[in-house]
């Protein structure tokens, strides 16, 4: 589903120049769950900007879906990440002025999509917020903004879920939540994931874990089964 190859990215130029990425390769598979860990300043989300096409690498390649993504112009971009790619950030960038289900609706909307509030409910039953549709995000907790969130980066079947730092601006037990709605949506779904965490119990919940350090891959570790469903405590 995703191949980087030897991605390099370089901010600034001569004595002021920085290698966030040096030479990253890396492939996921369809329906994998990968989550990147490393110290700050490792890389982390550069990488994922780049994956995501909001960034592009100073060299190498990012193939998603069997096409290289990281020489398209922006108009292709934009079809790409309404299509195939999704983001959850830590912070849930919900419109203040809209509705949880307008918020969910907003991605089919930028696309002329139209009447499709029935998905986006059921969408929001999903994440438990069936109740709290016409609410907006200052009426919402922030673990319930964070559902909307999710919510609004399924509402068009995305191929690859990016997600950074998810659980970062929950409590323990809200991110317990948030975690389990990710591996559901793995395993009952599917759905690719990615994401970016600085906590390796989250981190424990993926099938596979990346760690940067300095701009390259230092170590892959890969484990599976029920136990990874289950928060390490």
């Amino acid at each position: 589903m995703l191949d980087v190859r030897g991605v390099t990215k370089i901010y600034g130029q001569g004595s002021a120049a920085v290698k966030a990425l040096n030479n990253v390769s890396f492939r996921v598979n369809k329906g994998d769950f990968v989550a990147i860990m490393g110290p700050s300043g490792s890389g982390k989300s550069t990488l994922l900007n780049i994956i995501g096409g909001l960034d592009r690498p100073t060299s190498g390649e990012v193939v998603l879906d069997g096409e290289r993504i990281d020489n398209l112009d922006e108009n292709a971009l934009v079809g790409i990440r309404r299509g195939k790619i999704s983001y959850v950030f830590q912070q849930y960038h919900l419109l203040p002025s809209l509705t949880a289900l307008e918020n969910v609706l907003l991605p089919l909307t930028f696309c002329g999509i139209h009447g499709k509030d029935g998905k986006a409910l059921e969408l929001l039953k999903k994440m438990g917020l069936g109740k709290r549709a016409w609410h907006k995000p200052s009426q919402l907790s922030g673990g319930e903004q964070q559902r909307v969130a999710i919510a609004r980066a399924l509402v068009n079947d995305p191929l690859l879920i990016l997600a950074d730092e998810p659980t970062g601006n929950v409590d323990r037990k809200t991110g317990r939540e948030i975690l389990d709605l990710f591996c559901q949506l793995n395993n009952e779904e599917g759905r690719g994931i990615i994401m970016v965490t600085h906590n390796p119990e989250a981190a424990e919940r993926a099938a596979e874990i990346i760690m940067l350090q300095d701009g390259q891959i230092v170590d892959r570790i890969k484990h599976g089964g029920e136990d990874r469903n289950e928060f390490i405590r």
